[in-house]
């Protein structure tokens, strides 16, 4: 079974949601989110900051090779369920940018990478 990431964005919202289902037991999906090291892996960033837990915060950035900033992105936590990853932006503009970049397929990319990463794992 293919396992694909959905992308949501409605026009004028300034917020998109993601879902996956993962071909993984559910233990090694939570881990995959809570270590950080597993993280770097999969997601190709430094994690600055992570907190595994309900209401928790994480903080990511990526640099280039001469050390510039080219990705941040930090957050909360809410819950650990079924993932869903609910993004807000600060305007319809801003997400509607973001969603003209490679956006689509490097989320993809790093599902599939933890896919892959993380049934090692187990």
């Amino acid at each position: 079974m293919e396992q694909k990431t959905k992308i949501n964005a409605e026009a004028g919202k300034q917020e998109i949601m993601i879902t996956r289902e993962f071909d993984l037991p559910l233990e090694l999906l939570f881990k995959a989110y809570q270590e950080a090291d597993i993280v770097e892996q999969w997601m190709g960033t430094k994690v600055l900051k992570l907190e595994s837990k309900k209401h928790g915060s994480y903080q990511y950035e990526t640099t280039d090779a001469k050390g510039n900033v080219v990705f941040k992105a930090n957050g909360v936590i809410h819950e650990f369920s079924k993932l869903t990853m609910h993004t807000i932006y600060e305007s319809a503009t801003l997400r509607d940018q973001v969603l003209q970049l490679p956006f689509a397929q490097g989320i993809k990319w790093a599902h599939n990478r933890l896919q892959e990463i993380v049934s090692k794992l187990g």
